[in-house]
């Protein structure tokens, strides 16, 4: 059996029924699932086999990329957040190519091999940064793009989807703050003391349980992640927390657009999943819960995969 998670309403571009969520589900009767079940770990540095890495000239610096498909098929775009990297989909990447599109994903600037990537002297490290960035990557190829943002790239997606939204053919947003302003109230542990600490004390406590493994990531898996904070700029890290907690609300932008959106998350993410049903609710789109923490891309690939290309159809 299947949970279904209920949409508040219609709207011209987007699936007039409510949808299957993937997780929380017996399993037996569903191909994707049994295929989660048994993923096993691997090496998260390499790129998936195909892939041709290369670096994008952004406007804040040399953005580290891959790109992995047909390289005339319709693009999308996936987006990884603070402390990730492009690595993050290296599972969900292939699933999504197989499918007949060209997928691409790149660091953010500050994170791992787009370290020198940032504001130059004494610019800030602000959204409009990031969403210039954005803008340029979506610009330099075949347009509109599917983009998925994972995280805080899910608010940098939604303002490039404000000021550019000829650029999207569709906007998912995989674990993002489902709240504007202080994001981190209601994230499960740090949410209380979150008012009083300074954005680099709630980076740097975000940072101790990536690194000790609080969540038991598989052994390949935590080496990535100890290998990205090696190299990534810690200060782009606290700029991105001070970032997270003056978030913009753009529920209504949502609302309005026509083009379909998602809202995908696992069902023990950083914020209660009561939350993203009511953001779900809010802007008019489709939600799918997976039996999982923060990042389906790497531990529910397959249902991810099955759910974005029913939303790309």
């Amino acid at each position: 059996m299947r949970v279904w998670e209920r949409r508040s309403r219609s709207r011209p571009g987007r699936a007039q029924a409510d949808l299957p969520a993937g997780g929380p589900a017996g399993g037996s009767e569903d191909p994707a699932v049994r295929r989660d079940r048994t993923l096993a770990d691997r090496d998260w540095t390499v790129l998936p086999a195909g892939s041709r890495a290369f670096s994008f000239p952004a406007p804040s610096g040399p953005l580290a990329a891959f790109e992995l498909g047909a390289p005339a098929a319709a693009r999308i775009l996936l987006l990884p957040g603070a402390t990730g990297s492009k690595e993050d989909f290296v599972l969900l990447a292939p699933l999504l190519a197989d499918a007949g599109f060209l997928v691409q994903s790149h660091d953010l600037a500050g994170q791992y091999q787009s370290n020198t990537a940032g504001p130059g002297g004494t610019d800030p490290w602000d959204y409009a940064l990031f969403v210039a960035d954005l803008i340029a990557f979506l610009e330099a190829g075949a347009t509109p793009v599917h983009v998925l943002g994972y995280s805080f790239a899910g608010i940098v997606a939604e303002l490039a989807l404000a000021e550019r939204p000829e650029l999207f053919a569709s906007l998912v947003l995989l674990g993002v703050p489902p709240q504007p302003g202080q994001a981190f109230r209601r994230v499960r542990w740090i949410g209380p003391l979150s008012r009083v600490l300074s954005p680099r004390q709630i980076a740097g406590l975000t940072i101790w349980g990536i690194v000790s493994n609080v969540n038991r990531v598989p052994p390949g898996r935590l080496a990535l992640v100890r290998r990205r904070f090696n190299v990534t700029n810690r200060h782009s890290v606290d700029e991105m927390v001070g970032l997270m907690k003056r978030m913009p609300d753009l529920r209504a932008l949502l609302r309005r657009t026509p083009i379909p959106c998602l809202v995908a998350v696992g069902d023990r993410d950083v914020w209660p999943v009561h939350l993203h049903r009511e953001f779900a609710r809010r802007i008019g789109a489709d939600i799918r819960v997976y039996r999982t923490g923060h990042s389906p891309c790497e531990t529910t690939p397959h249902q991810l995969a099955r759910d974005l290309l029913a939303l790309y159809r």
